[in-house]
């Protein structure tokens, strides 16, 4: 290989050339194109490293190595360093270097693991394209210790051919993955839209995403209060899975992606082998929402591309989000106009014949000869249930359609006392300034334990208590009057305690109830902040 002709070096490019064209599978490509390369330049062996960022090169490519380097699946070319690749890592591989001994084969000789078919040294080529770098060819031949200015120059321009050819294929690749990507994304985005809820959103998006993309770790912090909180996760890492019921500190990569609102993509993860994994924060508008999590597989790192669709899957994360709680916002509104509703037409229809039940037997009382007086008893008897009947029904109108609860949740309860002809004393540090649905589900629970206390207690005084930290709020209701057992079977237990335990529940709060027959009843509730802020900062 010592000379050439000029006409020879113009057909070894001109072959070279044309080989690189056909193919755009890379791997396949820079096989073909050296086995093509030794033979024209009438050199033994070569081998190809395509090659990251310190310690990570993948060996893609060889043509009749020496035994010595095929042992165990060519496992002495894939694993370790060599001078070549530290060469190139410390950047002082920037134009072909004459002649490298090779560490590898220096290992295979004194450890007599092979025939080495007299290949001692080989030259070095960078794989680059301009200022961009690929990886490493290496071409050697036995006994052969030296390469000419002339046969390294010829490398040179072959070497910038095949890293041409790497950008070009990659880009090729890039573009189709692209496609490949986005039409996985537009499964999964109409996957998610038929979300019928939020809760069921968050294990949706972690679910078919890890299925349809292929994401072995996928995982979705929400925030809950002040905090992040792991809502989801799809991996076999038994670390992440811990963080499922902790806040996460300070430190945490998610907690920095969602404060900075800025795309975090690791290097490679301890937890994860040699995966990278990347942090995808999600926010509607100026409300930051939380962060997606993705961690690659260990043959594959997440490129450029992979976070572009994650930013994309991220924006229709939060549109679904926001979707769902306008239908939350307006399936509770339909619900407040069909309780005004129902009211309203309980108040027109039964509430009047009640009334009217009332008056008729109050008149037929008085037509009635006072000596008929089992026939006035039976009247007097049906008055009595009538008016019972009508007060129970103005009460479940009350229920229904809380008159009063826009002018504020004291002043609600206040006039539901009155109604009742319950004297109510409140102890409250300051005005109640809460989310309408706060609000909402105390009035509830304050009716129904005020409906108990009249029927009940024997008593007419009621103390209320009102107070907010910084985990929530908290109301307390307390009489002194006939008390009863709380101890007694849950199944004989009133429908009203059963609705005011839901009740608090349902909003992740707490319900207690205490009481002793003869020393009152102590009702206390306390509900936890809402996912959004309080209605005072809204």
């Amino acid at each position: 290989m010592e000379r050439y002709e000029s006409m020879e070096k113009m057909q070894i490019l001109k072959v070279i050339a044309e080989t690189l064209n056909r193919s755009n599978n890379l791997n396949d490509m820079l096989q073909t194109v050296l086995e093509k390369l030794l033979e024209l330049t009438r050199l033994e062996t070569g081998w190809i490293f395509l090659v990251d960022q310190k310690p990570h090169y993948e060996f893609v490519a060889d043509h009749q190595l020496p035994p010595a380097l095929t042992v165990e699946g060519k496992r002495p070319m894939c694993r370790g360093d060599c001078s070549c690749l530290n060469w190139y890592w410390s950047g002082r591989l920037r134009e072909p270097v004459n002649i490298i001994e090779c560490k590898r084969i220096d290992y295979a000789i004194k450890h007599e693991s092979g025939d080495t078919k007299g290949i001692t040294h080989h030259a070095t080529i960078p794989l680059a394209d301009g200022e961009e770098r690929f990886g490493i060819l290496n071409v050697a031949s036995p006994g052969k210790e030296h390469f000419s200015e002339e046969e390294l120059t010829l490398l040179q321009s072959l070497a910038f051919q095949i890293g041409t050819a790497v950008k070009r294929t990659r880009l090729y690749e890039e573009q189709q993955k692209r496609a490949e990507n986005y039409a996985k994304l537009n499964k999964l985005v109409r996957l998610i839209w038929k979300t019928s809820d939020i809760d069921r959103l968050y294990e949706q998006v972690v679910q078919k995403t890890s299925k349809i993309f292929q994401w072995p770790s996928v995982g979705l912090f929400i925030k809950e209060e002040e905090a992040l909180f792991l809502k989801s996760i799809v991996t076999d890492d038994p670390q992440l899975i811990d963080t499922a019921s902790q806040s996460l500190k300070d430190d945490h990569p998610a907690v920095h992606s969602f404060n900075n609102q800025e795309v975090i993509l690791s290097g490679k993860s301890s937890s994860n082998g040699n995966a990278e994994y990347v942090m995808v924060p999600i926010h509607i508008k100026d409300e930051k929402l939380g962060v997606l999590y993705i961690a690659a597989p260990r043959s594959h790192d997440i490129s450029e591309c992979d976070v572009e669709v994650l930013q994309a899957l991220a924006g229709h994360i939060s549109l679904v989000y926001e979707s769902l709680r306008l239908q939350e916002k307006r399936g509770e509104l339909l619900l407040y106009e069909e309780r005004k509703r129902l009211a309203r037409d309980l108040h027109d229809s039964v509430n009047q014949k009640l009334f009217s039940l009332s008056l008729t037997a109050r008149g037929a009382k008085e037509i009635i000869s006072p000596q008929d007086q089992p026939l006035r008893d039976l009247l007097d008897e049906m008055l009595g249930m009538s008016q019972d009947s009508l007060k129970e029904m103005r009460s479940l109108i009350w229920q229904l359609r809380p008159i009063g609860i826009e002018e504020g949740l004291v002043s609600a309860i206040k006039k539901y006392g009155d109604h009742l002809g319950l004297s109510i004393i409140f102890k409250i540090d300051s005005a109640p300034d809460w989310s309408r649905s706060v609000e909402e589900t105390l009035w509830r629970i304050s009716q129904e334990a005020l409906n108990n206390v009249h029927k009940h207690s024997n008593m007419q005084k009621v103390t209320i208590y009102m107070y907010e930290n910084r985990q929530g709020v908290g109301m307390e209701i307390v009489d002194h009057g006939n008390g009863f057992d709380v101890n007694q079977n849950p199944k004989k237990r009133s429908l009203g305690l059963t609705s005011m335990k839901e009740r608090a529940e349902i909003f992740g709060g707490v319900f207690q109830i205490s009481s002793e027959r003869g020393l009152g009843t102590t009702v206390k509730v306390f509900l936890p902040f809402e996912k959004q802020e309080k209605s005072g900062g809204q």
